[in-house]
């Protein structure tokens, strides 16, 4: 018996090898030739592409096409999966990848019609932008093709490849503004139920402005004391808590300081974009060489796999860098009885047969039907300058002053571009698609209200050259002066402790290097929670003995979103929940409705303080004695919800909620989230967290700054560019990894690829 056991065993051993080696030997199928010769007919002279020891693309073509077709292969060899993924995204086509699962996100998407958009767009564009593209996208299908065996996602999709077409580049553009300009809408649809519902009084004190403003010309919207709306009974008792989800700041901080404050006279630039973090990380590192108009161009930087241009970097003269620029980019119109509407017929795609979804459209927009009223959603991605291939031109830009000409051409969501020059300047300007329409609105308006000039793309922007203090800084929240706020609107703007934050490190120096740019896009310091952490050491030092341990570790909080630091996990986590309860009645008021105040809870915060303050008693729900009493629930339910989130129970101790634990960066694979046995081979490695919101050093589990560059464009060799993962979105690959080890330690990765290792030559047919 026993023998027999163990022929058992070794005969399971010996076939979970065998499977494991089958399985090692499909994915390794699947990898890409990095090394070799092969031929084309989409380029007209010969084509390198090398990679160094990080895997960086480095492209060599006779013209911009050819780096196109270059860019595209490196782009298909490496990250078609996540190509996939955003052209589908835009598309509403995930279904057809996911099954019935996709579908509610699908008609979210298949509200704006980006597909039929994109079409449109697309025939539209000039015909050098469309060889750039079709180059692109066989680049993109001829590197597929040359693939032995499907990559590991679709072996366990069971998808089938489709190829990539040029207008997929303009869908990529597309699910950047999902991701960077959602929040502008959905703001005003919340605030519209809200004046609805609470009134103007309520509308007024929760947009109140905030203390923390840093436009660049130091103009400030004046704090006023709102009026605290009166809450009735109603709606404070038959209220069940709503946790309101925390936005994510999508957008990103970069900042600039002129020649006069570098050794070198050049001007100095940081960017670090804040995204969603997830394997393979949104961007592809690259370096395209190539000879326009008879001048050669060396660019290097960060480029989108499914788009051919670099989309942040240098070459050689000029720099440039983007932030999230939340201008008002959108309005709802409620639509009257003699508003048309239409109805459209989508089809949503399945593995196995498909489901039909009608779209309800008028002359202003898609409809929405939100508490018996139809509103029309007028949003700048809808109208045909949204998308475009201008941004390649800023490549061959060689000052700063024709990169601001250019940035009014740039069909992409509204962005801060900061650019600077090997010559010292240094500007700031809006680049982007910006509607001409001048009154934008936060709540809905009338249909008679909608303007013409939503179809124009505005021309007329602000701008900042060369400022007397030599140094700009933006970090989603507005940077505009309030004048012309009123033309731009907000778009959903962050609160600005964290460009205030920023605007006062760049005042403690009067001269700068990489290395010093890089330690203010560390700064973890919470001056933000200073009066939050003030606020519950008081709350908790009504009862002394009984909180001795908490108020211990608030007293040694150390100000800042450290690894080591459990009071900043309770600062930072009461402040939220407090909001949290606090604001309940408004929140489970929109979530009838499928709305929230997620989108507006950065703006709560001169409201909360006012209530907090104050203590009105028609805030205060039946099932809380009193204001102190409240808070000190919220803080005992926080406490209790914390422990046994992270395995163990409220008379355990707090040090398990250490903020590098609880914050820890997880970059984990879309498949590994379905199946977690897939985690060690597909995520990277956990590391404990380093940063948070509010401050430079942006940081969530899995959302932060997607890239940190640092550079003087001419002095590229000084440059860093560090990335939170590996260029191949293939686990077996050497360059799966590579980068992220360098980005969870704080080291400085060079810009310039390093000596090139693998080289694929492609000739001419």
């Amino acid at each position: 018996m026993l023998k027999r056991l163990k022929i058992s065993v070794v005969g399971l051993a010996i076939l979970a090898l065998f499977l494991t080696a089958i399985v090692y030997g499909l994915l390794s199928l699947s990898l890409p030739a990095l090394s070799g010769n092969t031929s084309s007919k989409g380029v007209s002279e010969k084509v390198t592409i090398e990679r160094d020891k990080l895997g960086i693309a480095v492209v060599h073509a006779k013209s911009r096409q050819d780096a196109a077709y270059g860019l595209g292969y490196a782009h298909g060899q490496d990250r078609f999966f996540q190509m996939d993924l955003l052209r589908r995204n835009a598309a509403g086509e995930l279904s057809q990848l996911f099954g019935k699962a996709a579908i509610p996100v699908d008609k979210k998407h298949r509200f704006h019609q980006f597909r039929t958009r994109a079409e449109k767009a697309y025939a539209k564009l000039p015909q050098a932008n469309k060889s750039q593209l079709e180059a692109y996208a066989l680049g993109v299908n001829e590197a597929v093709a040359q693939i032995e065996y499907p990559s590991f996602e679709y072996m366990v999709s069971g998808a089938t490849i489709k190829p990539w077409l040029p207008v997929d580049s303009l869908l990529v553009i597309y699910t950047m503004y999902l991701d960077l300009q959602t929040n502008t809408f959905k703001r005003d649809l919340a605030l519209t139920q809200i004046e609805k519902e609470f009134g103007p009084q309520m509308l007024d004190f929760i947009t109140q402005p905030s203390p923390y403003q840093a436009a660049l010309d130091g103009s400030k919207l004046p704090e006023k004391i709102a009026i605290v709306p009166e809450l009735t009974n109603e709606k404070t008792t038959k209220i069940s808590y709503q946790k309101i989800e925390e936005p994510l700041d999508k957008g990103s901080n970069n900042w600039a300081v002129t020649g006069k404050l570098t050794q070198s006279g050049h001007g100095m630039l940081s960017d670090d974009m804040h995204l969603s973090l997830r394997v393979p990380v949104i961007w592809y590192r690259a370096q395209l060489n190539y000879t326009d108009n008879g001048e050669s161009h060396q660019v290097n930087g960060v480029t989108l796999p499914g788009a051919p241009a670099v989309v942040v970097g240098s070459n050689g003269h000029i720099a440039w860098g983007f932030t999230n620029g939340y201008l008002d980019t959108a309005d709802w119109y409620k639509l009257t009885d003699k508003d048309e509407t239409y109805f459209v017929d989508e089809t949503i795609e399945l593995p196995e047969g498909s489901e039909n979804y009608e779209l309800e459209m008028s002359d202003f927009g898609p409809v929405k039907t939100l508490d018996g009223e139809k509103y029309a959603l007028a949003w700048v991605a809808h109208q045909e300058y949204a998308v475009d291939m201008e941004l390649i031109n800023l490549e061959a830009a060689k000052t700063v002053e024709q990169a601001l000409e250019l940035a009014t051409t740039i069909g992409i969501p509204v962005q801060n571009m900061i650019v600077v020059g090997s010559n010292g300047d240094a500007a700031w300007k809006p680049a982007g698609a910006i509607p001409a329409r001048v009154q934008p609105m936060q709540t809905a308006a009338n249909s008679d209200q909608y303007s013409s000039m939503w179809s124009t793309d505005e021309a007329k922007l602000p701008h900042v050259l060369n400022p007397e203090i030599n140094r700009l800084w933006t970090a989603n929240s507005r940077v505009i002066s309030t004048e012309q706020l009123k033309r731009f609107g907000n778009g959903a703007y962050a609160m600005g402790a964290r460009a205030q934050q920023i605007k006062d490190r760049l005042f403690e120096k009067e001269q700068f290097t990489e290395s010093d740019f890089y330690k203010i896009q560390l700064d973890n310091q919470a001056l933000f929670l200073k009066p939050w952490h003030q606020l519950l050491t008081q709350v908790l030092s009504a009862q002394p003995v009984k909180y001795q341990e908490d108020l211990k570790l608030l007293s040694l909080w150390g100000e800042c979103a450290c690894a080591d630091s459990v009071g900043y996990t309770l600062v930072r986590n009461y402040r939220a929940e407090l909001i949290d309860e606090i604001f309940a009645p408004v929140e489970s008021a929109l979530v009838k409705h499928d709305l929230s105040l997620s989108p507006i809870k950065r703006d709560l915060e001169a409201g909360v303080w006012q209530l907090i303050k104050g203590f009105p008693d028609s805030w205060l729900s039946d099932k809380h004695a009193s204001w102190p009493q409240l808070m000190t629930q919220v803080y005992v339910d926080m406490r209790k919800g914390l422990l046994e989130k992270h395995g163990v129970n409220e008379q355990d101790s707090l040090h398990v909620l250490a903020w590098g634990e609880v914050n820890a960066l997880k970059l984990q694979h879309p498949f590994s989230k379905q199946m977690p046995f897939l985690s060690s081979l597909l995520d990277m490695p956990t590391v404990p967290g380093f940063g948070d919101s509010f401050m430079p050093a942006v940081q969530k589990n899995g959302f932060g700054a997607s890239q940190r560059f640092f550079v003087q464009p001419g002095l590229e060799k000084n440059a860093i560019l560090t990335i939170p993962g590996g260029q191949s979105g293939h686990p077996l690959s050497p360059f799966y990894r590579s980068g992220f080890d360098d980005y969870a330690k704080e080291k400085n990765t060079p810009l310039l690829p390093s000596a090139s290792i693998h080289r694929i030559e492609i000739n001419p047919i």
